[in-house]
């Protein structure tokens, strides 16, 4: 193969030096006639020996070499029967045939090369382009070059078919590049790049060629002789070289815009001159519709944005795991649900209980294919009756049309519930009614939240729930103040978490350590924990193990370790001079600087025996003056929110 190719490019090279004046006549008319038959006929055989050793589709090579070998017959039969006396020659002839043939030929090969390696679906804006492409890339060379074609054709019959025929054909491999190039994104790679310059090269000569004749400027062997075998060769060389089988990734710019856009003021720029100086009627036609596809492409363009638009909003409103409206279209719809004109509605929050354990013990795919079961189930449940929203994590939220029996929410909880080895998911929930219960999106959810977590304490407990009910026994027993204080600190801890968004799972586990961040005061003596005065160094540093102690205690339980690491933290300062570790700052657990501030609250009101207990008030201005040394500042400030709304009566 190397040495073909070396060969053919030495002898072209020969032919091109030949044509720029290097020898005689006799040279000359030598190399234009058999070399240059000569060299199309090795392109041929290149593109059939292509075509022979290919491992798929022969055919388009075939086609190829086959359109290649008819334009070299066509040369032959001319230069043996007609070249000494060319006026005698019939019109059209024998070659004539073999030249037409070879267009289709090499066209069909194109086609089948092209739908052999970009095997995919095209767009229609890739066909439109193509489209526009080609009939602007003809109007152009209507305009240019077929003025005297057109001119010195007159009357009909085989003469005028001849005449015609060449041009219209070589604005049929312009079109073919034009396709080419947009359905491969206009960023054809060098296989496909190859096959667009040989096809042009042969148009272009063929167009440039024919307007000689007419206009009877032809010497017999001009400079664009040597552009037909080089086209072949070109052609024999691209069969060679790797083509892409698939298009980029990404949408170039050009593809969506530049090229397209480039060839309607083309067409459009045709239509203007046409008024200055007139164009022939086919360049006219072709401009025309050149613009009518811009049209078309620009129409095609819009109802495909929309359709995007129609996607990405129904994307951005659903759940990508469940399918399920999301959060977003949950609080568009809850916001409609509150408008005053619109029939009343229910509003039903739910979280599941133990997910997070199924989901940390068969890890997060078995949890995820949990989670689109149940919301399949509960979807089922509601249809009909309103519709079915995930919020995120476990939370699912129901709107239901006013009137709906309570059993629909009890059938709602068991399609969220799953048993089975090790495991008990189920579920949890807070209804209220729209909108007498709230008139806003944020007291409608807080009050839900609140509904759904009384619910889920009056719940039968799991094994964690129990251990922390008989620890709660147990403290409650020892000291029944410590209890009253712990249920009180949980309550606050519990909104003051809301309020900072923290997730539901986080707002139990804050909740839980509110709860029982005294239970290691019950290895404190009584004589240091009921002391009516004030506590002496010794006993101080005895009593700052009661949060090491609280940590020990809980850790014995799996389910409350998360529980025992902010018991541990929850006397810690925000400057660092807490206890036990002396942490500072966000390295304190978040949660457990909410307990801190609420427990503080608790204790500055509550009545001692040494001293008597803070106003409201007075205890908010406290914890206020302390925020930045003792506490969190942004837990300060949603715990002082919370104190001002119903949760905390002052």
């Amino acid at each position: 193969m190397r040495i073909a190719w070396a060969v053919l490019l030495v002898v072209f090279t020969a032919y091109v030096a030949v044509a720029l004046g290097v020898g005689g006549s006799g040279v000359l008319d030598f190399f234009s006639s058999w070399v240059c038959i000569g060299l199309v006929l090795g392109a041929a055989a290149l593109l059939a020996l292509r075509g022979f050793t290919s491992d798929d589709r022969r055919a388009p090579w075939l086609f190829l070499s086959l359109g290649a070998a008819m334009w070299a017959v066509g040369e032959l039969i001319y230069e043996i029967a007609y070249s000494e006396a060319p006026e005698l020659a019939p019109y059209p002839s024998i070659a004539d045939a073999f030249w037409l043939g070879s267009y289709l030929a090499v066209g069909i090969g194109i086609v089948l090369v092209l739908r052999s390696r970009l095997r995919r679906a095209f767009h229609a804006t890739m066909w439109l382009d193509a489209a526009i492409g080609a009939a602007t890339i003809s109007a152009l060379a209507a305009t240019i070059a077929f003025d005297p074609v057109l001119t010195d054709t007159a009357g009909y019959g085989w003469e005028t078919a001849a005449d015609l025929a060449y041009p219209l054909l070589d604005l049929g491999l312009l079109s073919l590049v034009a396709t080419l190039l947009a359905l491969t994104g206009w960023r054809p790679g060098l296989g496909w790049a190859l096959f667009a310059v040989a096809l042009s090269m042969q148009a272009i000569s063929d167009v440039l060629y024919a307007r000689e004749i007419a206009l009877g400027t032809d010497s017999g062997d001009t400079l664009l002789a040597p552009l037909w075998p080089a086209a072949m060769l070109l052609l024999a060389y691209a069969a060679w070289r790797p083509l892409s089988t698939s298009l980029r990734r990404g949408v170039p710019l050009a593809r969506v815009f530049i090229f397209p856009a480039a060839f309607t003021l083309i067409a459009l720029g045709i239509l203007v001159y046409d008024q200055i100086h007139s164009v022939n009627t086919l360049g006219v036609v072709l401009a025309a519709t050149a613009i009518a596809l811009a049209v078309g492409r620009m129409a095609l363009s819009f109802l495909d944005n929309l359709r995007m638009l129609r996607s990405a909003r129904h994307d951005a409103l659903t759940d990508a795991l469940t399918g399920l409206p999301n959060r977003r279209a949950f609080m568009e719809a809850l916001e409609h649900a509150l408008e005053g004109e619109v029939e009343p509605r229910l509003l039903a929050l739910f979280d599941l209980d133990g997910f997070k354990r199924y989901n940390d013990a068969y890890g997060h795919p078995a949890g995820d294919a949990l989670l689109t079961r149940l919301s399949g189930a509960l979807g089922d449940v509601v249809d009909g009756h309103g519709r079915a929203f995930r919020l995120g994590g476990d939370e699912f939220c129901l709107l239901l049309d006013d009137g709906t029996s309570d059993a629909l929410f009890v059938d709602a909880a068991r399609a969220l519930e799953a048993r089975g080895d090790g495991f008990d998911v189920t579920a949890s929930y807070g209804v209220v009614a729209l909108p007498a219960d709230a008139d806003t999106p944020e007291e409608a959810l807080h009050l839900a939240d609140r509904r759904m977590y009384a619910a889920k304490e009056a719940r039968p407990s799991s094994a964690g729930l129990q251990t922390r009910t008989v620890l709660l026994k147990v403290l409650s027993e020892r000291e029944p103040d410590l209890h009253e204080h712990s249920s009180d600190v949980m309550a606050l801890a519990r909104g003051v978490a809301r309020r900072l968004g923290l997730p539901v799972e986080e707002r139990d586990i804050v909740a839980r350590a509110a709860e029982l961040h005294d239970i290691g005061k019950m290895a404190i003596p009584d004589a240091i924990l009921n002391k009516p005065g004030p506590l002496d160094d010794r006993e101080w540093r005895f009593m700052r193990r009661h949060t090491i102690i609280g940590e020990d205690i809980l850790n014995v339980a799996p389910a409350l370790q998360p529980v025992a690491a902010l018991v541990r933290a929850s006397h810690e300062r925000w400057d660092g001079k807490g206890y036990p570790d002396g942490t500072s700052g966000d390295e304190i657990p978040r949660g457990a600087r909410i307990v801190a501030v609420c427990d503080a609250f608790s204790a500055m009101v509550q009545e001692r025996p040494y001293q008597a207990g803070l106003s409201v008030s007075e205890a908010v201005a406290e914890i206020k003056r302390c925020a930045g040394t003792n506490f969190d500042p942004a837990v300060v400030e949603a715990f002082a929110a919370e104190i001002r709304s119903e949760a905390v009566p002052a």
